[in-house]
């Protein structure tokens, strides 16, 4: 099986869509918001453990205004037996780097931190 490397997404405009079904296709996404401009990528998450969809995407448009578009077309339009909801994404992926002693308060020595003032 052959997987494609994943696009170049910077200075797209990336939409979340919620409420999809399970059902829900990269092609039925792709082409329910093609028709407002060109779509350069969607994703759909998924479980990890079961691998079906978690209900909700992210299209990426190659330009800002045709996303819009699609925000004011497509929220709450019906897709699938279901009223979605699009939206401006507002965060990106985080990035799959390891954790820093900062974020973990630094190794060893936990424990309470004492006043140094004598009482």
């Amino acid at each position: 099986m052959s997987r494609r490397s994943p696009p170049d997404i910077d200075g797209m405009y990336s939409l979340k869509v919620d409420n999809l079904t399970y059902r829900t296709t990269l092609e039925d996404l792709e082409r329910a918001f093609g028709k407002y401009g060109e779509v350069g990528d969607v994703y759909i998450p998924r479980d990890r453990h079961t691998r079906e969809s978690r209900g909700f995407a992210f299209v990426r448009f190659t330009s800002r205004r045709c996303g819009e578009d699609a925000i004011d077309r497509m929220d709450g339009s019906m897709l699938d037996g279901r009223e979605i909801r699009v939206q401006e994404a507002r965060y990106r992926r985080p990035d799959r780097r390891p954790p820093t002693r900062r974020q973990y308060g630094g190794y060893g020595g936990g424990g309470r931190r004492y006043n140094r003032r004598s009482r």
